[in-house]
């Protein structure tokens, strides 16, 4: 629990498209270079790529052990190599160098973060506490959100565009060192080497995972469940051009959705444990709908923050739910792999709905939010007809299927 907490703390620092440099990144490029929502969309969707090819690190790990570790050696080279890319990060200014700098970040994160996935099931499994562990991560990763979002947006306030945009890079690259002392300190995993036999266990639960036609289904919902036409993008525009709120306190609404995360997670913890796997995946499109829909309320400072707590709550109870549920369907000898496969497609859905949405803002609605909201209100109330598809039943939540 103590590592996780470590981990998420640093993910929620570093993770480009969320963490300490996005707010900077954004408002960099918007000023700086003139960039458009769907410019900003399009060239950053490659930061995502790192996190759609997950199950190969999973693959990687589950199969082939370094220096005799399968997780531990994996997560200590990914954070070292995060703070070497994102030392270049801050030293560089070219949208392209840029660019390409960042994506090495995110294929660091992406690599800790599979590597935390494969911790997560296997003891989640083993303890039947995926639910917790899941709450656990997400819940000092909003704490490390809330505080860099403030950070962020004081950022843009008192520098320079580049200079707010170089001194986020320097401090996403210190993160990632506390999170090396934490798997050196706090990871406790068994040496294994690579014989046939442990392979020859590894390779016949892969293939039975490939021929689970559960596990298709579970990972199509997923990606449905997260495939909507976004507005982050377009909703960063509105903010700054049309309600004209500062860089500011931009970054505290940010910090103020990830104060709602927390609050989702202790909401989880206290009253929602109990429920089984549909009721709350139900809970959760439930939630979602109606937080989106809460976006069309959003005309001024007051009413911001109101929406912001409020889709922070119903996004922690779609994250715990989604996670658990992938989690509990994960076989073992084959965690790293399946685990990553199903984060991977909910990760794709990500820069696909992003662009999307961030289209249909400026080519369709002409720089409308409110029918944007309407469509992608409705693409997540959807979702509800395919949970009978699933066949939980009753199941409990952290109960390996």
């Amino acid at each position: 629990m103590l590592f996780f907490a470590v981990v998420y703390v640093v993910e929620g620092i570093g993770q480009a498209k969320v963490g300490i440099i996005w707010q900077p990144l954004n408002f960099y490029l918007k000023q700086v270079f003139g960039w458009t929502p769907v410019q900003i969309s399009v060239s950053l969707a490659v930061l995502d790529l790192p996190w759609v090819i997950k199950p190969l690190y999973g693959l990687i790990s589950d199969f082939i052990p370094l220096l005799g570790y399968r997780r531990r050696a994996y997560l200590l080279l990914a954070n070292v190599a995060a703070v070497v890319a994102y030392g270049w990060v801050a030293l560089t200014d070219a949208p392209t160098r840029l660019v390409f700098a960042l994506t090495l970040t995110s294929f660091a994160m992406a690599i800790a973060s599979t590597l935390c996935g494969a911790l997560l099931v296997e003891n989640g499994q083993r303890h039947r506490a995926s639910g917790a562990f899941v709450t656990q991560q997400w819940l000092w990763f909003n704490v490390a959100i809330m505080a860099v979002a403030v950070l962020g947006g004081q950022l843009i306030e008192v520098l320079s565009p580049r200079g707010a945009m170089q001194a986020a890079a320097g401090i996403a690259a210190a993160a990632p060192l506390s999170a090396a002392l934490g798997v050196l300190l706090l990871v406790d995993e068994e040496r294994t080497g690579i014989d046939t036999a442990e392979l020859r266990r590894t390779l016949g639960a892969l293939v039975t995972a490939l021929r689970s036609r559960r596990l298709y289904l579970i990972g199509g919902f997923l990606f449905l469940y997260y495939f909507s036409p976004g507005f982050g993008t377009p909703l960063y525009f509105h903010l700054t051009d049309d309600l004209r709120f500062s860089q500011g306190y931009i970054g505290t609404l940010s910090a103020i959705g990830a104060a709602g995360w927390i609050a989702g997670a202790l909401l989880h913890r206290w009253f929602l444990e109990r429920l089984s796997s549909r009721a709350l995946l139900n809970l959760s499109i439930l939630g979602g709908t109606l937080a989106t829909l809460a976006y069309l309320l959003l005309h001024g400072e007051a009413s911001a923050a109101m929406v912001y707590f409020l889709a922070g709550v119903a996004g922690m109870i779609a994250n715990v739910a989604t996670l658990t549920l992938a989690a509990d369907f994960c076989p073992k000898r084959s965690e790293g792999f399946v685990f990553a496969a199903m984060m991977s497609l909910t990760n794709l859905a990500s820069p696909l709905d992003n662009t999307i949405g961030s289209f249909l803002y400026e080519h369709v609605f002409d720089r409308t939010l409110a029918p944007l909201i309407l469509v992608s209100a409705g693409a997540t109330a959807l979702v509800f007809v395919l949970v009978p598809l699933l066949r939980l039943g009753d199941k409990p939540q952290g109960e390996p299927a």
